[in-house]
């Protein structure tokens, strides 16, 4: 027995016994999931926990059952049940995929054509054919990175080590029941192999570690020092008339594309930025708000519209949503923090 076969049959093993009970997911050994559960689970899990995701997962497979309902459902339903999972990016591709993937009459089975297939990137692709289609691939997240670098000691600093860690990955990965290794190695990683003090005691794979042996596994693999993240200031206007606020649909392209919001004065960051709505009398100071974004640290100020005379919204565009169904607005979460502290003068 060589020793890839080896980790491989260990890992399998180990899976049958503790594999994680996800609602995407087939148990070890049974048929695969249907790709469309698979599909959605991987791009709501693209760097968001488990745990968030649980419940988007099941409230989008409960609204849109297949990727024909998907397709067929308008754009803003779409991004208003996203709001809150972040990487607003990640909805619109959503979108974009199910459209496409419809039109084609189903998901494509093979690595390469699910590769060309809009928002899906090698890692997607790869999960996809592994876990929906039985297909040979090499499934690398940030888990299977962690126990790959572990444990052929791969002590080149990321993202450098990215190239070796898949050709030991592609060493190691079975022809048979790729899939159930690859949620196995994702579940090593969540479980066992943590970032932070790995239980190397519980781990099927280590007797073969090169990380263990080395007497401290935790540093791998060696990560670059964080840069810091910039920060930035801007403003949000809560205009309240009859129960109502006044909401407007940011762009489609940028920052949070497509969802609806408050409006904003661009961010002093941005060259775009704009003045409050046009409205006759006072704003009010209601406090502020932070919301960390992948790229930037946001302080958003939020002001209150005092005055009487809405008119000058009529020309914008916008809408009045009800306040008893904001929770329904989609609203993206730095701006249902920032309509939280207009109402209740608390964080959402």
């Amino acid at each position: 027995m060589t020793a890839s076969a080896s980790i491989s049959e260990l890992l399998l093993a180990w899976y049958g016994r503790h594999a994680r009970a996800l609602p995407w997911r087939s148990a070890p050994g049974c048929p695969p999931p249907d790709p469309y559960r698979v599909w959605l689970s991987e791009v709501m899990l693209q760097q968001t926990t488990v745990s968030a995701v649980k419940p988007y997962f099941e409230r989008f497979l409960t609204r849109w059952g297949d990727v024909e309902a998907l397709a067929a459902a308008p754009e803003e339903e779409v991004m208003a049940a996203w709001a809150g999972l972040g990487y607003y990016i990640r909805a619109r591709n959503l979108i974009a995929c199910a459209r496409t993937v419809a039109a084609m009459g189903g998901f494509p089975a093979s690595e390469a054509e699910l590769r060309a297939l809009p928002g899906l990137g090698a890692y997607t692709a790869a999960a996809i054919a592994a876990i929906a289609f039985e297909q040979r691939a090499v499934v690398v997240d940030a888990n299977v990175e962690r126990v790959v670098a572990r444990l052929f000691a791969l002590a080149e600093p990321l993202p450098g080590v990215r190239k070796a860690i898949r050709a030991c990955a592609d060493r190691i990965t079975p022809q048979h029941r790729a899939g159930d290794f690859a949620q196995a190695m994702m579940d090593l990683g969540a479980t066992v192999c943590t970032v932070r003090d790995p239980r190397c005691l519980a781990c099927p794979l280590a007797q073969h570690c090169l990380g263990r042996r080395s007497g401290d596994p935790a540093r791998l693999p060696v990560k670059p020092p964080r840069k810091a993240r910039p920060e930035r200031q801007g403003r949000a206007y809560w205009i309240e008339r009859g129960g109502s606020v006044w909401l407007v649909r940011r762009p489609g392209k940028g920052m949070l594309g497509g969802m609806r919001a408050l409006p904003d004065d661009g961010w002093s960051a941005r060259a775009d930025g704009a003045g409050p709505p046009p409205l006759r009398g006072p704003w009010r100071p209601a406090g502020s708000v932070q919301h960390i974004f992948t790229h930037c640290a946001l302080t958003l100020s939020v002001l209150h519209y005092e005055g009487a005379d809405h008119a000058a919204l009529d020309a914008q565009a916008g809408e009045w949503w009800p306040l008893v169904r904001l929770d329904e607005a989609g609203l993206p979460t730095a701006f249902a923090k920032a309509a939280a502290r207009a109402m209740t003068g608390e964080d959402g």
